[in-house]
């Protein structure tokens, strides 16, 4: 398997006076944590639509597998905490590929908050040395979850995936393109979709909301009024 070099970038957004690193692979790098935050993989997706006579080319599983990997190996995590939807369905074979890329990377744990389509055994979970979070996961004063909070408390920052946010790009005439972006709000962050096979859902950003584009490999600042 060829591993593709990630490369590193200077985009960075302070929440609660913490430093986070927005990656174009789609993950969030807490240095000071010595930790990635990343959602809504759906690892096996893949193979459970091929399985329903679905065509989809398995390359798709390579590249998502390969983007992993090449984070874990720039960043070197104490942690990786993946914020819902690990895995896609039931179990596949593809549950093996992640489970070797957990015994590869032995000093870092691996964490999951459930998300609603993470319905393997919890025989599994344990299998893979995988610690579950059920609902929300505190972690200083950031709640992280799979689905965004309605209701999120004074002084506490809510970080979730689940809605794969997407922003729409127009250009001259009637030319555009849709995106999938880090949406920020006041007090809740929504990651994209890491998966590359995921689709998108598009948000209108209101006008305080920082929102960061992945383009070609890179996070570039949103431009809203």
């Amino acid at each position: 398997m060829t591993i593709c070099n990630v490369e590193r970038m200077e985009m960075e957004v302070e929440i609660l006076n913490e430093v986070i690193e927005l990656m174009p692979q789609k993950a969030l790098w807490l240095k000071g944590r010595k930790m990635v935050l990343m959602a809504d993989l759906h690892f096996g997706k893949i193979n459970h639509f091929r399985k329903s006579g679905i065509p989809v080319p398995p390359q798709v599983n390579d590249k998502n597998t390969e983007t992993l990997i090449s984070i874990l190996q720039a960043t070197q995590p104490e942690r990786v905490l993946f914020l819902g939807d690990l895995f896609h369905s039931h179990y596949n074979e593809e549950w093996e590929v992640l489970g070797q890329v957990r015994r590869h990377f032995v000093s870092c744990s691996f964490e999951l908050v459930l998300g609603n389509h993470d319905i393997l055994s919890a025989l599994q979970y344990e299998r893979n040395n995988l610690q579950v979070h059920v609902g929300e996961y505190r972690l200083g004063n950031f709640l992280l979850t799979h689905e965004p909070l309605e209701d999120i408390p004074e002084g506490m920052y809510n970080l979730s995936g689940h809605i794969h946010p997407a922003v729409q790009l127009r250009g001259t005439g009637r030319q555009s393109v849709t995106l999938p972006c880090f949406y920020f709000g006041k007090q809740q962050g929504i990651l994209p979709a890491f998966g590359s096979f995921t689709g998108t859902a598009r948000i209108k950003p209101k006008k305080d909301d920082r929102i960061f584009v992945i383009a070609e490999n890179k996070v570039i600042a949103y431009p809203h009024v």
